[in-house]
């Protein structure tokens, strides 16, 4: 690791800022038939992402990336082929590998992979539980066991999909883990604001939203975008308007971000409306090929677009005014 456990914090404070973006994983059909990981087209991917939109980190095989279609040494052989695609790249982006798993066996088995191959840093959702009440002190204890079993720095993740939310005040006791450094709060605003007030001395707070990100920037101080999908799907090389914004925002010049990331807004809309309901993993591949990225197939049980929903997404693609 480029740090030390005691300096996870002073490390990830110093480096893990801009923005962050959660990758997907291209799957192509191998000899047998079967969907297999496309490995020159991840490389390829990583270097456009890193090298020309200047994405300053990857989040790898969260659940953009179908982590949960793969099996485990699958999972850890996309954290090594991150770190290598990466190096490859040289433009100088982080790794973040996601580890989540409802088996905490798996958690530090992945955890500990992703440490000994390079990444900078991990994230692990916070578990479903089989009850409704008073998860505070077991989450403690899930997050401290995790804490203690790996050096690497630990970004938290909270979502409304494991069945409830951490409070601001969970997670500003467990910002006092020594190897946290970071949360990625699916939450309303009102709740990251207050987490922000009590723990950003210590950890990164963020959320997905890149319609928030812009205000969290100005009103929140905030310095990392952590992290889904939309700095590889609203901008090109010829286009980086996510990037220019945050970049003007950053350096104070906040009406000028202001009129770029309005000016974005025909694009977040092609993009939403465009989106069948059940197929958001599909939809947004296709979307990454009509830019020039590589899309490949999901796996089951996602399911593929059809040729009218292809079309039609394509429509909303030309007529947005994404310059390519």
């Amino acid at each position: 690791m480029k740090y030390t456990r005691s300096e996870a914090k002073a490390h990830a404070r110093k480096t893990m800022t801009g923005i962050w973006a959660a990758a997907y994983m291209p799957f192509i059909e191998d000899s047998s038939g079967a969907l297999a990981i496309d490995e020159d087209g991840f490389r390829s991917n990583v270097a456009h992402w890193t090298q020309d939109l200047g994405i300053e980190g990857l989040f790898i095989s969260g659940k953009r990336g179908e982590f949960f279609s793969m099996s485990i040494e699958e999972r850890k052989r996309t954290f090594a082929l991150a770190v290598e695609a990466v190096e490859e790249a040289g433009a100088g982006a982080q790794t973040i590998m996601s580890c989540s798993d409802q088996n905490m066996d798996v958690v530090i088995d992945l955890a500990g992979h992703a440490q000994a191959v390079g990444a900078d840093y991990i994230v692990v959702h916070a578990p479903s539980l089989h009850f409704f009440k008073g998860h505070d002190e077991t989450l403690l204890r899930y997050y401290k066991t995790i804490s203690d079993s790996v050096d690497i720095g630990i970004a938290l993740w909270s979502h409304p999909a494991s069945g409830y939310l951490m409070s601001p005040e969970l997670c500003n006791r467990l910002a006092d883990l020594e190897n946290v450094v970071a949360i990625k709060y699916s939450v309303p605003r009102d709740m990251y604001a207050e987490l922000t007030a009590l723990a950003s001395d210590r950890i990164h707070v963020s959320t997905a939203s890149e319609e928030e990100w812009l205000d969290n920037v100005i009103d929140l101080g905030w310095k990392l975008y952590l992290c889904s999908s939309p700095p590889f799907l609203l901008q090109s090389a010829k286009d980086r308007r996510m990037h220019d914004y945050t970049q003007a925002a950053l350096d104070g010049r906040f009406d000028d971000a202001r009129a770029i990331s309005a000016s974005l807004d025909p694009v977040r809309k092609a993009l939403e409306d465009s989106q069948p309901a059940e197929k958001p993993h599909a939809h947004q591949k296709y979307w990454q090929e009509l830019l020039g990225q590589v899309g490949g197939r999901v796996r089951a049980p996602l399911l593929e677009l059809t040729d009218a929903e292809k079309a039609a997404t394509r429509q909303a693609f030309e007529a947005c005014g994404l310059e390519i």
